[in-house]
């Protein structure tokens, strides 16, 4: 575990809090981890009915470290496989999982997001997915679950052409079930997370594996992910684009 993110179980939730202020609760390797060590360990704990993910107040992620992809594209060792384990635990993830999001949403930030059954967002919520920006292409199911969400034409200028969207737009295009006031994101997704535990397990299970796509369906589709990312990290294109940002964050 890191302390980067923090686990606690209250009553029957699992809340799953990102903590990394200093880089906008930016993911390391370490992180997804952790995460993906905190779901896989509730699916078989019958006294956890529901997760919740958080970044907290004021933030979700910032995504990946562009530090760290930029280490990544340049080195000769092969990608670490950390968040491919945290997408393979959301796409095998038999629990009902909230998302909680007060603040920025980047990258796997958004992309996570569809993966989840309910997402609540306050008034101070973006979303946003640049992959294309910094020369890559999009990662964790996103290029299946988005247009599927919300059509192709809002999955393309997310996905493609890195436009933002507010808390309200997403609401409008499908992906966020309710907007709140900034700040109050995680006490929400508290109650909703009461709601779904009040409900007969069995018939929450079943109705919810009902609904989404098969899992080997998503895990497909986080491998060719996968893989043409890697092989995006590597481009001239991504590397001159991870070198601008880094020397534009430390003027």
């Amino acid at each position: 575990m890191t302390e980067h993110v923090i686990v606690t179980d209250e009553a029957a939730t699992r809340v799953i809090r990102l903590r990394r202020p200093e880089k906008k609760n930016a993911f390391t390797q370490d992180m997804y981890r952790a995460v993906s060590d905190a779901i896989d360990k509730a699916q078989n704990n019958p006294n956890i009915r529901c997760l919740i993910v958080t970044g907290g107040s004021g933030v979700f992620t910032a995504g990946n470290d562009i530090e760290d992809l930029l280490n990544e594209g340049t080195s000769d060792q092969p990608r670490a496989s950390n968040l491919v384990k945290l997408l393979y635990s959301l796409a095998h993830n038999v629990k009902p999982i909230i998302a909680a999001v007060d603040g920025v949403a980047i990258g796997i930030g958004t992309t996570m997001l569809f993966h989840c059954d309910y997402v609540l967002a306050s008034k101070a919520a973006s979303f946003s997915t640049p992959f294309s920006n910094y020369g890559l292409v999009p990662e964790g199911a996103s290029s299946l679950l988005m247009p599927r969400c919300m059509g192709h034409q809002r999955a393309f200028a997310m996905l493609v052409m890195g436009r933002t969207m507010t808390a309200d737009d997403a609401r409008v295009a499908g992906f966020v079930n309710t907007v709140v006031a900034a700040g109050h994101a995680e006490v929400e997704a508290k109650k909703v997370a009461r709601e779904i535990c009040a409900l007969p397990a069995e018939a929450v299970a079943i109705s919810r594996r009902l609904i989404r796509l098969p899992p080997e369906d998503v895990t497909r589709r986080i491998d060719q992910e996968n893989h043409l990312f890697t092989e995006r990290m590597r481009s001239t294109e991504a590397i001159a684009a991870f070198k601008g940002f880094v020397e534009r964050t430390k003027d």
